[in-house]
């Protein structure tokens, strides 16, 4: 690799690690070897730069990301529950406000149908619920 190249491959592995950080907090580093275990013909290379350059703070901010996610996974009938539940509290915690989740979780509606809708606001209840009874809320 050349000079040039491999400070802007740096440069968007970094980017993809800050946003990795951003998208969850508790993360400490963000270690694309896991994805090889994973998704072992997805090379890393690829994956690191996808990250590093589709995710990066110069577009969406995370908050923005993460509604846009609640959203495509309500139109998908929200039946990746577990991964429903994680998104709605990773967007809490990047500032969306569950009047905002429950806002774009009914625009869907009109898309996924009144059943994906319906399911989304179960599942982002729940997760509303148990963020109040936390002790940090």
């Amino acid at each position: 690799m050349t000079d040039p190249f491999t400070k802007m491959f740096q440069q968007m592995l970094s980017q993809g690690q800050e946003m990795a950080r951003t998208f969850n907090p508790a993360l400490e580093h963000f270690d694309v070897k896991a994805f090889e275990k994973m998704f072992p013909t997805m090379p890393a290379d690829m994956l690191e730069m996808w990250f590093g350059k589709t995710f990066n703070r110069d577009g969406l901010d995370a908050r923005t990301r993460l509604l846009v996610t609640i959203a495509a996974m309500t139109v998908q009938g929200a039946l990746a529950e577990p991964q429903m539940r994680m998104t709605i509290r990773h967007a809490i915690e990047a500032g969306a406000t569950p009047r905002e989740i429950a806002e774009v979780i009914y625009q869907m509606g009109m898309f996924g149908g009144l059943p994906a809708m319906q399911k989304a606001l179960e599942i982002a209840q729940g997760v509303f619920t148990e963020s109040e009874g936390s002790p940090q809320s």
